[in-house]
């Protein structure tokens, strides 16, 4: 299989979850009467059937899967509770400033949440490539790179927050579910881009010994 059909198996099932199926359900649903925020709530159902199928295969919920889970249960239940889209619409964008917010805290930690999400990718799970992936942080270059990387994602979220905010008020609540659906896989898209070139820079200043762990 080539690198675009393996891009392609894993990324395919989140997309048709997270965007495919939800805007989907979103127009059926209001085409046949619904409220726009309860058809916000019951389209965002999708996400939580991957978690659910991704732990029937691998028997274990990752961090980004407890993650998902919050976020999705958060979701719907002030969907129920605003009754009204552009509200709803609003709080899709607050919980990803709210994101952002928690990465740029996380930096007060010992290890910032880029580290572990960074494991999550560049790892299988195994307890051996976990123990490699936490010897890593004896390296000062390591360290410095996950706290930009750090950085630059939760900038960007809050920044991605703010100009949905800003979108929201001024476009239609149909035009805004496609945006929501679409704006942040093509954020994510950006950032995931930048964070390999700029770990392929950083992995050829740092010391020998670094590089020969990595």
């Amino acid at each position: 299989m080539g690198r675009f059909g393996k891009v392609l198996l894993g990324w395919g099932p989140t997309l048709v979850a997270n965007v495919v199926l939800p805007l989907l359900t979103y127009s059926w649903l209001t085409d046949r009467g619904l409220t726009e925020a309860s058809a916000l709530a019951l389209s965002g159902v999708w996400p939580a059937v991957e978690v659910a199928v991704m732990f029937a295969v691998r028997r274990r919920v990752d961090e980004f899967g407890v993650l998902t889970l919050i976020i999705i249960a958060l979701g719907v239940g002030s969907s129920l509770a605003l009754r009204d889209g552009r509200l709803v619409l609003f709080k899709e964008s607050a919980v990803t400033g709210l994101f952002g917010v928690l990465l740029l805290a996380s930096l007060l930690a010992a290890r910032p949440l880029m580290f572990y999400f960074g494991r999550r990718f560049a790892t299988d799970g195994s307890p051996e490539r976990v123990a490699w992936w936490d010897g890593l942080w004896q390296y000062a270059g390591f360290r410095r790179t996950q706290r930009i990387l750090t950085v630059v994602w939760g900038v960007t979220f809050l920044a991605e927050a703010a100009l949905r905010i800003e979108l929201t008020e001024v476009l239609s609540i149909d035009t805004m579910v496609v945006i929501n659906a679409v704006l942040p896989y093509a954020v994510t898209a950006a950032l995931v881009t930048w964070t390999i070139l700029y770990s392929r820079q950083a992995r050829r200043r740092a010391p020998a010994a670094a590089v020969a762990a990595a």
